[in-house]
């Protein structure tokens, strides 16, 4: 392969954005569920920011103590759920075609990070993982 090529560059980024989310999911696999500051929207947000620089949950952090309290807000903003907010901020794609570190929507509602055949969400103890093939919707970040 010749030193800077399209494919070397391509193989970079994924190296690069593979090692980005291991280190963001050891820094978040221990904390527990918590509604407003590390829910699985949160959680999302987080990843992003540590990938784009962005953060999108800023507006709703400490905003809510609950998943309805979230959920009245989202209506306020004119949000069905926080899923409809999150396909607002991102193009929906398959989940077969999702990438290490795209965002997945796994049982209707929860919020998940794509790394190889699994999608880590969280748990209430922390983080897990359930089988990739579990994803009902895609967002690429």
């Amino acid at each position: 392969m010749e030193k800077g090529s399209p494919q070397q560059a391509s193989e970079l980024y994924l190296m690069t954005r593979v090692e980005t989310l291991n280190a963001y999911l050891e820094q978040v696999r221990r904390h527990r569920f918590r509604p407003g500051s590390h829910d699985c929207g949160m959680y999302v947000a987080g990843w992003v920011q540590s990938a784009t620089g962005v953060d999108h949950g800023k507006i709703w952090r400490g905003r809510y103590r609950s998943m309805a309290a979230l959920d009245e807000l989202m209506k306020e903003a004119g949000f069905a759920t926080h899923v409809d907010y999150v396909a607002s901020l991102f193009a929906e794609i398959p989940p077969a075609v999702a990438q290490v570190g795209d965002l997945a929507v796994v049982e209707g509602r929860a919020l998940g990070i794509i790394a190889a055949d699994r999608v880590f969400v969280l748990r209430p103890d922390g983080l897990g993982h359930v089988s990739r093939l579990r994803a009902e919707r895609a967002f690429r970040i």
